[in-house]
């Protein structure tokens, strides 16, 4: 796993070694990596923070790209379809994935406080219910709400 955003680390490493991934992923899968999804990679990576695809857009705009809400959305569209970025359900916005091209099965920690959502690793306990149950899981999504080490540290 890459650096949580919740620990101190490179994040222009980080941020590098990501675009650098989807790179190679999008030219081993003959993928187009336009200018434009690129640079709505880039804007998710900014942070580590969830953007909705307005926010995206107004980046888009101040960047000279279209800014109708159908290029964010196809771009946002692409990059979740090839494991570049992923959809927080919680929060109705996206976030680029850490290690895009690694087949994993991501959890996000979203603080309630500041706003920072990390990526990490799901449990497995789904699956052992599921395979019980005689159930398929297609996919899981795990989200959870609380409050990172930092803003529990400002707390008095």
């Amino acid at each position: 796993m890459s650096q949580s955003g919740f620990t101190p680390h490179d994040h222009s490493g980080c941020i590098a070694q990501t675009l650098g991934a989807a790179e190679a992923l999008c030219a081993r899968e003959g993928l187009q990596f336009t200018p434009l999804r690129r640079r709505v990679l880039e804007i998710l990576l900014t942070g580590h923070k969830a953007l909705g695809a307005y926010e995206i857009l107004d980046r888009l705009g101040a960047d000279g790209f279209s800014a109708k809400p159908p290029t964010a959305y196809r771009a946002l569209e692409f990059l979740t379809a090839h494991g570049l970025a992923h959809k927080i359900e919680r929060l109705n916005a996206y976030i680029a994935c850490t290690h895009p091209g690694e087949a994993h099965n991501p959890a996000f920690l979203i603080c309630t406080d500041c706003e920072t959502v990390a990526e990490t690793e799901a449990p497995a306990a789904v699956g052992p219910a599921a395979k019980a149950a005689g159930f398929k899981v297609k996919a899981t999504t795990v989200e959870a709400t609380g409050t990172c080490p930092a803003c529990q540290a400002a707390r008095p």
